[in-house]
């Protein structure tokens, strides 16, 4: 079977994390750079890539690579990529995104415009045929370019992996799906281990948990743009590996998730978003300040994204939130936290130094993943 290269897009500084959950599901990682992640599969692995992962944006099927500084130098780069390999005669196709950076190519209209015209010169002249009909299955195509380095490559996904389906009502600053996982995944925690989220707003951090601790997968509910590429992989096979990871559900577990927000609205969000997850049984959501944060057991994580000014417009309510953030966690025994934020002074109200921290892009917004280590699971417990 054909071996393909596939590119998975992740939020900037999560990508260790990203490699590590591709070589968790039985892919060999050859690159790591800013943003993505390059891997190696099958046509299985486009469907079980898509399914399966949960911290990646979508997932590209690369085409070819090529050099290209002027407009002839682009068309022919596009021209000589092996699209036969990737088009049937009849399938339909758009270059749907063209991207550019550092390059002297930056227009995005004409990238567009140009590349596909390139496809249609090539695939017309391969097929003999003056007009491609594309009536079949619909392909969008990506182009990026970096130092006039261009990379082509099939969006499998379609709608972006972060939306799963289950979150139709969110709060005013969310935090994507996908980054929330990827937290999760960058923490200890287990599904046997004790979490909170003191700001859980539409219950995403929580909903997420759930679903691993369930062994949900991410895509088992939601459709996808190359299932109807019957050319690289049948209908039947994707539907098998789909009817996979249902199989594997367990919805049976009940983890010790906790969710607090002092809205009653969000609360009311979050356990609407958690029924559609099919995990609601599986988290305790409660109207609660975070100043009466508080929890029974010895041992656990708080994971949150916390107000920082995009839905806060004064400071003093900022600094009170984070102080109390603070003084509720000095009174968690044995607890780690993560907290996700672009507030300057987060630790600074916090009241401690964080053992770590981390530089994410939240969207285009610079964020920081401050890292506060509670002991090992196994000494706590003793």
């Amino acid at each position: 079977m054909k071996i393909y290269e596939f590119l998975a897009p992740c939020h900037f500084g999560l990508e260790a994390v990203l490699k590590r959950e591709i070589e968790d599901i039985g892919y060999d990682v050859h690159q790591v750079s800013d943003g993505h992640v390059c891997f190696k599969a099958d046509p299985e692995g486009m469907a079980v890539a898509n399914l399966r992962l949960r911290c990646p944006e979508r997932i590209l099927l690369v085409v070819g690579r090529f050099h290209a500084t002027t407009f002839e130098e682009y068309f022919d780069g596009m021209k000589s990529l092996p699209w036969e390999e990737f088009l049937t005669k009849d399938c339909g196709f758009d270059i749907v995104k063209a991207t550019s950076k550092k390059s002297a190519l930056f227009s995005a209209r004409d990238l567009q415009a140009m590349g596909k015209k390139a496809i249609v010169s090539r695939l017309s002249g391969l097929y003999g045929i003056d007009r491609l009909p594309e009536t079949g299955a619909y392909v969008p195509i990506r182009v990026f370019s970096f130092k006039d380095e261009f990379t082509v490559s099939l969006d499998t996904t379609g709608v972006p992996l972060h939306k799963r389906g289950y979150r139709k009502k969110v709060s005013g600053a969310p935090i994507a799906e996908t980054l929330a996982a990827s937290i999760i995944n960058l923490s200890p925690w287990k599904s046997d281990r004790v979490l909170m989220d003191p700001f859980c707003g539409s219950g995403t951090i929580l909903i997420e948990a759930a679903q691993m601790a369930a062994q949900i997968a991410p895509g088992a509910y939601r459709s996808f743009a190359c299932e109807s590429w019957e050319h690289l992989l049948a209908k039947r096979d994707f539907d098998d590996i789909r009817q996979e990871c249902r199989d594997e559900e367990d919805r049976s577990v009940r983890p010790v998730l906790y969710g607090y927000d002092v809205d009653p609205d969000m609360i009311a969000i979050a356990r609407t978003n958690a029924k559609r997850a099919g995990v609601a049984s599986m988290i305790r959501f409660e109207v609660r300040d975070v100043a009466d944060m508080r929890a029974d057991e010895s041992f656990g994580f708080i994971i949150t994204n916390p107000p920082y000014g995009e839905r806060l417009s004064e400071k003093k309510e900022l600094e009170g939130l984070y102080s109390a953030l603070g003084r509720g966690y000095d009174s968690l025994d044995s607890w780690s936290m993560y907290v996700i934020t672009s507030y300057e002074d987060a630790v600074k109200m916090i009241g401690r130094k964080a053992d770590k921290n981390r530089k994410i892009y939240n969207g285009m917004i610079k964020s920081y993943l401050y890292q506060f280590m509670g002991p090992r699971y196994e000494k706590a417990r003793r």
